[in-house]
């Protein structure tokens, strides 16, 4: 029989069989199959002899949905392509299987095996950057992501500043580079886009702007951490993730170890008053090490909180900053204020010329007492200008 619109809508299988095949007498593999009562075109091959033969069927479609005619006319391309060494059934599922192997799924994969080797900044920063602002890539399938993909997206991010448009492109990569390795990905997309011109940061806050962001903060750990940023000049991380353990209150000291550290040095920060007070409203919550934070890892969004900081800050600071030039401000401020330049670097754990190359070899002093009369005079200025001190009236002399 000729399978036509037709004769499929005539046809009816053998008594008793709920599962049948018919096939066209023209066009081999052809078949129209009714199962339970309903009708789908198919297409049968065989490929290979003896035991490495093999079979497949792949449904064209729905009866009368699809027409007779057009799912011969399908039928006839995939018999081509039999006869060329083509395996349509395997292309058929090979693609379903790119289609559910999307970049997200890969997202997912990569972010939790990386999590046991980045550092927890890192890991945070990585999981933002491919969560949040690479969410537009989640439903594609990895494959079908091209370079002119990778490139808008960048541009969508362009407006948080270029540090941020790179970072982002580096994660990306390095994602795609890890997908490769594991089989769901054939190319690095990201090889080829622009990678933008970074310049080097001087931004410096004034003493006015470190009392803005001082006053603008929220009461609760992010506003702490800020404050304690501001009041030490340590690193945002080291202040973020910081440890009970690593806090000694009787002592009057942070205790950073080195694989806390930039320069894989431990590091000892003195806590002035402020510091300390501020440490001491902390409550410890039971099962958990860390400082700041409820959840099992330390508090991240550092974007979100950054813009929210921002919009309550409103016009009083019109020129951006980020949380790494409160750093650079505190030594910038801590010279203005007669503080050595040594003194600085030790308290802030940087080293440049004083404490580089022959003069760091033989010069092994850590300034621990020079350091903490560099907290305690740092914090006073800091909480002279949050306070106001200078506009109060000042006492007549009797």
């Amino acid at each position: 029989m000729k399978l036509t619109s037709k004769t499929a809508a005539k046809f009816s299988p053998p008594i008793g069989k709920l599962d049948h095949i018919e096939f066209d007498d023209d066009l081999p593999g052809f078949g129209l199959r009714i199962r339970n009562g309903k009708a789908s075109f198919v297409y049968q091959y065989a490929f290979g002899a003896g035991a490495n033969r093999i079979n497949r069927r792949i449904t064209l479609g729905g009866f009368p949905g699809l027409p007779a005619e057009k799912a011969r006319d399908v039928a006839q391309d995939l018999s081509a392509k039999v006869r060329l060494g083509g395996d349509p059934a395997l292309d058929k599922k090979t693609k379903r299987a790119e289609a559910r192997n999307t970049f997200g799924a890969i997202v997912d994969k990569f972010l939790e095996m990386r999590k046991a080797t980045h550092r927890p900044s890192t890991h945070c920063e990585a999981t933002r950057y491919l969560r949040d602002f690479a969410k537009p890539l989640h439903n594609l399938p990895v494959k079908s992501i091209a370079r002119h993909n990778i490139a808008e997206l960048l541009d969508s991010v362009s407006a948080r500043g270029t540090v941020t448009t790179n970072r982002m492109r580096s994660t990306l990569s390095a994602c795609f580079s890890w997908a490769i390795t594991r089989g769901h990905a054939d190319v690095n997309p990201v090889i080829g886009t622009e990678k933008l011109i970074e310049k080097s940061r001087d931004r410096v806050l004034s003493d006015s702007e470190l009392a803005i962001i001082w006053k603008s903060v929220p009461d609760n750990d992010f506003g702490a951490i800020v404050k304690l940023l501001i009041l030490s000049g340590q690193r945002r991380d080291e202040i973020a993730h910081l440890t009970w353990n690593e806090i000694d209150l009787d002592s009057g000291l942070i205790l950073l170890p080195g694989e806390r550290t930039k320069n894989k040095k431990p590091h000892e920060v003195p806590l002035s008053a402020p510091m300390k007070a501020i440490l001491s409203s902390r409550k410890r919550i039971e099962g958990r090490d860390l400082v700041f934070g409820k959840r099992v890892e330390a508090i991240a969004g550092w974007g979100w909180r950054k813009d929210r900081l921002d919009t309550a800050i409103g016009q009083k600071i019109k020129v951006p900053w980020t949380f790494h030039d409160i750093r650079r401000s505190c030594a910038s401020r801590m010279a203005d204020i007669g503080i050595l330049p040594h003194v600085i670097e030790a308290a802030l754990n940087h080293q440049s010329g004083t404490k580089r190359g022959v003069a760091g070899i033989y010069n092994r002093s850590t300034y621990a007492s020079e350091k903490v009369t560099a907290l305690r005079k740092w914090a006073d200025h800091v909480l002279a200008l949050t306070t106001n001190v200078s506009n109060r009236p000042r006492r007549r002399r009797v």
